[in-house]
């Protein structure tokens, strides 16, 4: 397995230009004998309202004496934000003490040794108190090596003063969502309107897409024995019609190709879109003052495939300390309080990033602010994993190129999920050579 590790490890040392986010050398950063500790807590840009954030910091540092925090923000994107973790880490880095990392890289970092194991935080007794998704992705080797910040699921926005105006209801499956859009679409006569946007550029955002649409169709990645099981037919099935929504239908523009979150939801947001698919946190920005689209959004599962279930990719974030740290108890103390109740319930209600901790979903206060997030628990509690392994982000790497291969029209659909197969069982070791 180490030829594989260190394949992606050259893979990401080609992006060099990662380095100009290190800051200050570490040694600039040893602290006097006498004087506050200074925290170092990396993560990606905060959506929503930033100001937000930076007033709980500073409330941590009030109840804090002694212990400064300063946030350095890493690039929007997830691809990038793991390239310069890897790179650090296994430089052995000490420049930063905290970090927030996708749910994805959890046990990848574990079994690599560059986090501390934080089990003490999240004793099993207390475990209950999270969703079990975010839980089950801190664990390695039924170890907690993070613990779970807020929380993401794939949902479907909907202009629901269109569906309403020509009497349609929010689509349940797949093909449902596509003849709504089409009728849309032709009635409304606008140009400038889309049909349905969704995250179909080259990066992680395209796997969550698209494992959406595979499980909603009876599909999976591996089996229950670890094996690769892509190239069935269901998957083929989930990837054709996605494509066709691009092709013969016209409900997805082209320019999906080549969209993330921001993209999508900038689109949507200017009412430029029927439907959408992205995380939960596009919703606050939608009711914000002057929002083209405030109150004209409804949110509902993700569709299916006649005979599935509605599948939604879980997604969200968790905190972690760097094993090579020199204030692992200081950051031990700002992942208490940034994972607290109280902390959980101020960035749902202020920032729009939705709790780990079940109990908050029947909170009066945050149900208030946002009365559609108690309908949100059902949809995080069946949340579906990407699959769950320490090689999970070469398997990525092999899925991503093929699925877009499909997506544009390179590769069938069908030959696609064949290619990505046969290199995820030569990475696992599980070809026939």
């Amino acid at each position: 397995m180490r030829r594989g590790y260190r394949f992606i490890i050259g893979w990401l040392m080609m992006g060099g230009a990662i380095g100009l986010l290190w800051g200050c050398p570490a040694a600039e950063r040893v602290q006097q004998e006498k004087g506050p500790v200074t925290l170092v807590f990396k993560h990606g840009q905060i959506e929503g309202n930033p100001a937000a954030f930076q007033a709980l910091l500073r409330k941590f540092e009030a109840t804090h004496p002694g212990i400064l925090v300063r946030d350095e923000i890493l690039p929007s994107s997830s691809d990038q934000q793991h390239q310069f973790y890897v790179i650090g880490l296994e430089g052995r880095s000490s420049d930063f003490d905290l970090m927030s990392l996708d749910v994805i890289w959890t046990q990848e970092f574990a079994r690599a040794g560059w986090v501390r194991d934080l089990s003490h935080l999240l004793p099993p007794e207390e475990r209950e108190a999270f969703f079990p998704g975010p839980v089950d992705a801190a664990l390695f080797e039924e170890r907690a090596y993070a613990i779970p910040w807020f929380l993401d699921a794939g949902l479907l926005y909907y202009r629901k003063d269109l569906l309403e105006k020509y009497r349609l209801d929010p689509p349940q499956t797949w093909e449902a969502l596509a003849a709504a859009a089409r009728t849309v679409l032709q009635q409304e006569n606008d140009p400038q309107l889309r049909g349905y946007v969704w995250q179909g550029k080259q990066y992680e955002g395209l796997i969550c897409n698209v494992l959406e649409v595979i499980w909603s169709a009876g599909g999976e990645v591996l089996d229950e024995k670890g094996e690769v099981i892509l190239a069935g037919a269901e998957s083929a099935q989930a990837l054709t019609f996605l494509r066709d929504l691009i092709g013969e239908n016209g409900v997805s523009p082209p320019m999906v190709t080549t969209a993330d979150e921001e993209t999508t939801r900038r689109l949507f947001g200017e009412g430029r879109a029927v439907f959408m698919r992205n995380w939960p946190y596009a919703w606050n920005l939608f009711q914000r003052e002057g929002s083209a689209v405030r109150g004209k959004v409804g949110v509902s599962p993700l569709p299916h495939f006649p005979g599935h279930a509605s599948a939604a990719t879980l997604g969200g974030w968790q905190l972690a300390v760097n094993r090579f740290s020199r204030h692992p108890k200081e950051a031990e103390a700002l992942i208490r309080f940034l994972t607290s109740p109280e902390v959980q319930r101020t960035m749902a209600i202020e920032i729009g990033y939705k709790p780990t901790r079940t109990a908050l979903y029947h909170d009066p206060d945050l149900i208030a602010a946002q009365p559609f997030i108690a309908g949100l628990r059902a949809v995080f509690s069946l949340a579906r994993s990407r699959p769950a392994s320490p090689y999970y982000p070469m398997l990525s790497q092999i899925m991503q190129p093929e699925f877009s291969a499909a997506l544009v029209g390179i590769k069938t659909p069908e030959r696609a999920l064949r290619d990505a197969a046969l290199q995820m069982d030569h990475l696992l070791g599980r070809d026939a050579g």
